[in-house]
């Protein structure tokens, strides 16, 4: 008898065993099709293609946050206007989630259609606060757009609660640019984007960025902002390729493990018209 009650035992523990297993498998599973929905989601939500135009060097890099689904809200973009000037573009949508990548995809290809009907950047600005507002989402989004004219090295930019842009020339100067801007969108109806004025002439690039590129758990978003000075002033003095520069900007944020997904576009401009080839870098 004993003999018989130790063999039940063991069947009913192996039982158990075999269900934990497979509940446990289930939600390995169920996690994994979460991660391949939001990884595709991520993907299709970014830009395939980005726009081409003489002198004009464009680099982006997107790393996904290190824990919980991989997924986020920060998204690049750059395209053509309608007048023959480049569209640039860096946002950051509230979130870690599914709900936040949604968001940043109506975001961004609302920003892109009404990009058709005005390019300034300020009044942009605007009216994408005004449809994140009639979306109604309790989430809101930073985002910086520019406006830049390849040819003259031109460019206007407008901020809603974004990060700051970097500098870099190909003389040794670098910086930070921090314009004055206005609050996210969709936080406030009726609110107005101050426009800054800016030239980024040859050999010079400048980097827009999301916060997970330079802030991390053992990491300041004003040290991360130091070090990616510090690499783009070493990038343009060398004259290395904006896309090494982009993919050293996204190293050093997976580095520091940061928990936030990061985006990271680099502009370069070379051959610029006589008339505005001296000197170099981005003017504030």
């Amino acid at each position: 008898m004993p003999r018989k009650r130790s063999t039940d035992d063991g069947d009913e523990l192996l039982a158990r065993l075999g269900s934990l297993t497979a509940q446990a498998r289930e939600r390995a599973e169920l996690q994994r099709s979460q991660v391949e929905l939001a990884v595709a989601l991520q993907r299709g939500m970014l830009p395939r293609d980005l726009p081409a135009a003489d002198g004009l060097h464009l680099a982006v890099r997107y790393a996904p946050a290190c824990h919980g689904l991989n997924v986020g809200g920060d998204w690049y973009d750059a395209f053509a206007l309608p007048d023959g000037r480049i569209g640039l573009c860096i946002g950051d949508v509230q979130g870690h989630n599914i709900e936040a990548a949604a968001l940043m995809g109506q975001v961004r290809a609302g920003l892109r259609a009404l990009a058709s009907v005005t390019g300034e950047p300020g009044e942009l600005l605007g009216r994408t606060n005004d449809l994140l507002l009639a979306l109604g989402s309790d989430l809101f989004a930073t985002c910086t757009f520019m406006r830049l004219d390849p040819a003259t090295g031109v460019l206007e930019s407008a901020r809603a609660g974004h990060i700051p842009f970097v500098w870099a020339t190909a003389d040794g100067r670098s910086g930070v640019v921090d314009d004055e801007g206005g609050p996210p969108l969709g936080v406030q109806e009726g609110t107005d984007y101050p426009v800054a004025r800016h030239r980024l002439t040859t050999g010079g690039v400048f980097v827009l960025l999301t916060d997970g590129v330079v802030e991390g758990p053992s990491l300041s978003v004003e040290e991360g902002l130091r070090q990616v000075v510090r690499l783009a002033g070493i990038a343009a003095v060398a004259g290395l390729e904006v896309h090494a520069l982009a993919a050293a900007v996204i190293g050093g944020a997976e580095n520091v493990g940061h928990e936030d997904d990061a985006a990271v576009l680099v502009v370069g401009l070379d051959g610029l018209r006589a008339a505005h080839a001296a000197g170099s870098g981005v003017q504030p």
